[in-house]
């Protein structure tokens, strides 16, 4: 007897299974039981007859939520059962009773989200939170697999850091050896700049950390970046990239993941709309935009998260916005040779108002230029020598960006905080479980 996951129980259709997993729900009608299941692939109802298996009918009748079970039976076709399938139960094994003196905290009804959130072991076993972690895993996958098609190379960049890379106000200091400090990782675009000298066009991936005092729904203080560099590139050639990344993305989960978006309820019909080209805007035009909607910026300002809504809210596909002022980007920005009044980078803001999901653009390639740079920023130049010999020996024109995969599975999923879209979300005052 065959054992298998609920989501691929349409395959043994009038076949005997086997399915572990664990009890959502239960409900009772006489001499008949209706049990969910549910597996980490998704749920399924089942029957249980006291007149034909009544061995099966007493050890579900009166079972605990989340008690875990191996359940055997038949699979037949329910267009009325969630997932469009039950099984007929034969036999069923409790593995572990959750004890009615202790029952399961998190009950089929409304509760907190501080409530959740100290729960939060326990709340990703729910339906909505299960899909999302799923549409999570599928992103990745989706964009690892965009960034090797397009030749690049997976490198990895040490989360352990001698100096900031975004800014100095945001790093998390840690003891290192004796007395020396160490800061958690604010990017891995620095490292990914060397290696790309070394193999051409690489990627990172893995967790970043920031130390912001922002409570906001887009913000974490610990969330994960994908961040492709690539030498001889230029800004446009990080637009496409970008483009034809995020377009990867949105299409593979509406293949592989359309189940998860039905019970998320999201509306499938603006990600499908996700194609290339995106609309490309200067910095200049952004501006007017904002005027246009009465919003008080001014040339020189950084966009928050009003204005990113505002613009993001323009398109039905995300927006690429360009050259910024180089006063308010990092000190690594190439100049624009045109205008060196702006930086040659870019951001892109993800539609239906959900901001920034990317943000790059080209880097320095000038040793004088960099070193000016890191003494404006009042940056340790010690610590930053590995980086200046990456423009004292065969430097030359490179680009990159970051991708947060966060904000972006926010957008994809429709959710309304960032909280929910990381299995163990660190926010400001947050840090348990």
């Amino acid at each position: 007897m065959p054992v298998v996951s609920v989501e691929s129980v349409g395959k043994y259709e009038g076949q005997e299974v086997t399915i572990r997993g664990w009890l959502y729900n239960l409900r009772e009608s006489g001499k008949l039981l209706f049990p969910i299941f549910r597996d980490g692939t998704g749920l399924i109802q089942g029957v249980a007859s006291q007149k034909e298996n009544p061995a099966a009918f007493e050890a579900l009748k009166g079972l605990t939520q989340e008690s875990s079970v191996v359940v055997t039976g038949t699979i037949r076709a329910d267009k009325r059962a969630p997932g469009g399938y039950e099984i007929s139960i034969r036999g069923v094994q409790v593995v572990h009773r959750v004890p009615e003196s202790d029952p399961y905290p998190i009950q089929l009804k409304e509760h907190g989200v501080d409530f959740l959130l100290d729960r939060r072991h326990l709340w990703i076993r729910t339906p909505r939170q299960a899909a999302i972690l799923r549409i999570r895993a599928e992103v990745i996958r989706a964009a690892r697999e965009y960034m090797d098609s397009q030749g690049y190379i997976l490198t990895d960049a040490p989360i352990f850091t001698p100096a900031a890379c975004e800014g100095t106000t945001t790093l998390f200091e840690v003891s290192y050896t004796d007395e020396e400090k160490a800061y958690l990782t604010q990017s891995g675009q620095l490292y990914a700049e060397a290696t790309a000298m070394a193999l051409g066009k690489v990627y990172t991936f893995g967790p970043t950390f920031r130390a912001e005092k922002s409570k906001t729904r887009r913000h974490l203080r610990e969330f994960w970046m994908l961040e492709p560099e690539a030498a001889y590139t230029r800004l446009d050639d990080m637009l496409a990239l970008g483009e034809g990344l995020v377009s990867h993305i949105v299409q593979s989960v509406l293949k592989n993941r359309r189940p998860e978006l039905d019970t998320l309820k999201r509306e499938v019909a603006k990600l499908e709309n996700i194609k290339p080209p995106f609309p490309r805007i200067t910095y200049d035009e952004a501006v007017k935009i904002l005027q246009k909607h009465g919003n008080p910026a001014k040339w020189g300002d950084d966009f928050g998260g009003d204005e990113e809504t505002i613009l993001s809210s323009e398109f039905d596909r995300p927006v690429m916005i360009h050259r910024y002022p180089a006063a308010i980007k990092p000190f690594y920005m190439e100049p624009d040779p045109n205008r060196p009044e702006l930086a040659l980078g870019f951001d892109m803001l993800a539609s239906e108002g959900y901001g920034e999901i990317i943000g790059g653009g080209e880097r320095l390639s000038s040793y004088e230029l960099l070193l000016k740079r890191i003494r404006e920023n009042n940056l340790p130049e010690e610590a930053f020598q590995w980086y200046l010999d990456l423009r004292r020996y065969g430097s030359v024109p490179h680009a990159g960006f970051g991708l947060g995969i966060e904000r972006t599975i926010t957008w994809i999923c429709g959710t309304e905080h960032i909280r929910e879209v990381i299995p163990f979300p660190r926010m400001l005052y947050r840090i348990y479980p």
